[in-house]
């Protein structure tokens, strides 16, 4: 208490007894506060020009965007001022379709053609990262089509052989970031899941484990993120397989079972984990819910910039995931 009094006492004695003398000091100190300011708000508008620029430079070729992600993932990248070609890859019913995607126009280029059209897109932009956001049968091939050409990517589609998917990438050497989830957040979270996991193996021996994920009704495969938060959950000792885990994609249980508003039934993510102990008496509850998909863009154009920078840095490591991106500390 004695020190607080003196703290106190100092601060008033300070505020009350010390000033400037003369108006000229204040003038001066006035103008300087001003010149500082004024160069500081240079400095910065400076900076922001520069990483501006240096967007612009980075050019991304988004493949999926017929889809909702690809379309979120170009307004992202807009906003961001990273550049998007005006090329992208779709099914052969959508071959020939130009697409305005937030006022620009995108030619949809169908299978038959898709490995030289990518060639001529990167002989054109050799700075050029591809955006993947398609459908899980089409993981594997596309990633071979990227490596054979030579074309580092944002793996965001989920799904496929995963096994076979790195082995590709490490096959040709590719700079890749490849990811079960985008989201910046959900990395965080994802991230303490794998320190507590390697860091105390088996805490969780004995526990059961109920997991249930809610998408929207067009996606098809099991939430690439709760496989990852399973994967955790069984390092810690739990007796769990990925097949268990339910999945719903009906609206009308969404709705009224799940709680994910109306409005976003046709994109969201809720996740729910819960643990029980062997004699019913200890519980612990995870759960994480997203409503829409800018969290996803936002964070896949972040590892786009990352991966931009690995590359002129000519790191190397080649394949990266999230979480790299995370502890970069460049996420915007």
């Amino acid at each position: 208490m004695s020190s607080l009094l003196k703290v106190n006492h100092q601060l008033g004695f300070f505020s009350g007894g010390i000033r400037p003398t003369s108006a000229i000091r204040r003038n001066q100190r006035s103008r300087s506060s001003v010149i500082s300011m004024s160069s500081s708000l240079s400095t910065t508008q400076h900076l922001d020009q520069t990483m501006s620029s240096q967007n612009l430079s980075i050019p991304i070729m988004v493949n999926g965007c017929t889809g909702k992600m690809g379309t979120a993932v170009i307004k992202a990248a807009d906003s961001a001022g990273v550049n998007v070609v005006p090329v992208s890859f779709g099914s052969a019913e959508e071959c020939g379709q130009i697409l305005q995607v937030h006022g620009k126009d995108i030619l949809v280029h169908g299978p038959a053609d898709r490995e030289k059209v990518l060639a001529s897109v990167f002989d054109e932009h050799p700075n050029l990262i591809v955006v993947d956001y398609t459908v899980p049968s089409a993981v594997n091939d596309n990633a071979e089509l990227y490596c054979n050409v030579g074309v580092p990517f944002v793996m965001g589609t989920t799904g496929g052989d995963r096994d076979r998917l790195y082995k590709t990438v490490e096959d040709f050497n590719v700079y890749a970031v490849i990811s079960p989830q985008m989201g910046k957040q959900v990395v965080a979270f994802l991230a303490a899941m794998e320190i507590m996991a390697d860091q105390f193996p088996g805490a969780f021996s004995g526990y059961s484990l109920q997991a249930m994920e809610s998408h929207q009704a067009s996606k098809v495969d099991a939430s690439g993120t709760a496989k990852a938060v399973i994967s955790c959950f069984q390092k810690l000792g739990v007796s769990f397989d990925v097949d268990q885990i339910q999945m719903i994609r009906d609206p009308r249980r969404q709705l009224e079972m799940v709680g994910v508003p109306e409005e976003h039934l046709s994109g969201h993510g809720f996740h729910m984990y819960h643990l029980t102990s062997p004699d019913q008496t200890v519980s612990f509850e995870f759960q994480h819910n997203v409503c829409g998909r800018s969290i996803y863009a936002e964070g896949t154009i972040d590892a786009v910039l990352f991966l931009a920078k690995k590359i002129q840095s000519k790191a190397d490591k080649r394949i990266y995931n999230m979480i790299d991106v995370l502890r970069e500390g460049n996420m915007r």
